[in-house]
């Protein structure tokens, strides 16, 4: 105790001067905010590794899962236990998702994930989050489909990061930026990280990450389909933030698509007909709720 006091008073004296910022080892914590009434929801944070990227050809070969309880207000309280398991894939694990993820082939020999657990554990959750949901949710709904029935939220792309003054959104950056490092050896390790991150007051707004994650999660939002655009004005689209669907189905048409507010769509419909087509198009567009949100369904 008495050498750890010290060395944090070297590290004060240190940032007093104004030239130098010490970051501190993370130390997960079980327990948050105490000064909220009542703890009266459930997320879950999740993190997944992969054989790849493409859930069609690849496969989950980690999976961890961290349960939390959270105020109406946004104030995280308790960490509850992680559940974490290996997956043993039908296809090699590279060596470069090895490099990566630092999972070798011996790690997860004879691993199983246990479906029925992961299933209870979500159950009462009201909020899955990850930190790129918008890669682990597709990959989770093959894991069970008990994922697809839950809303989902990303703390990756759903909090102002950039607005509030932080120098990235990557977890690394994230903590720096609080004051911190971790080692993020494992899956779990990184959704205590996340946690802790959401649990902080943001610099600007003052409220919470978590509350402004669930704002952002639960605002309406509608997908624009740019459906027969000319191809010569394809970098048009993608220049304005318009992402390519090339596998259509019912009500997903083989076409660009953008996702914005309802305030926004008037006036994308105005830059559609204007920029892109030449004329008075019809055009597409379907809501989009956290219950579909970064999957691939829609």
């Amino acid at each position: 105790m008495s050498k750890n006091l010290h060395l944090d008073q070297l590290a004060s004296l240190l940032e007093q001067t104004g030239d130098y910022r010490v970051l501190r080892r993370l130390t997960p914590r079980a327990t948050y905010d105490q000064t909220a009434d009542a703890a009266v929801a459930r997320g879950v944070f999740l993190d997944l590794e992969t054989t790849g990227l493409d859930p069609a050809m690849h496969e989950v070969i980690e999976i961890a899962l961290v349960p939390f309880t959270y105020s109406a207000d946004g104030q995280i309280l308790n960490v509850e236990e992680p559940y974490c398991s290996f997956q043993d894939p039908f296809m090699p694990i590279s060596p470069e998702i090895t490099k990566l993820t630092g999972i070798t082939p011996e790690m997860v020999q004879g691993s199983m994930i246990d479906v029925a657990e992961v299933e209870r554990i979500i159950a009462d959750a009201s909020w899955i989050c990850a930190h790129n949901s918008r890669f682990d949710r597709p990959f989770a709904e093959q894991i069970t489909p008990a994922f697809a029935r839950k809303r989902w939220a990303c703390s990756l792309t759903q909090v102002p990061w950039k607005e509030e003054g932080f120098g990235g959104a990557k977890l690394g950056y994230l903590l720096a930026d609080l004051g911190f490092f971790a080692s993020f050896h494992r899956a779990h390790e990184d959704c205590l990280a996340a946690i802790e991150i959401l649990s902080r007051r943001l610099p600007k707004s003052e409220t919470t990450a978590f509350a402004k994650l669930i704002e952002a999660a639960e605002a309406p939002v509608y997908r624009v389909w740019a459906s027969l655009a000319p191809f010569e004005r394809k970098d048009a689209l993608k220049a304005r933030g318009y992402r390519w669907n090339g596998t259509p189905n019912p009500g997903r048409p083989k076409a660009w698509y953008r996702d914005l507010p309802e305030d926004l769509v008037g006036l994308e419909f105005e830059y559609l007909r204007r920029e892109i087509y030449g004329y008075d198009a019809d055009i597409l567009i379907t809501e989009v709720t956290p219950y579909d949100r970064f999957s691939n369904r829609i």
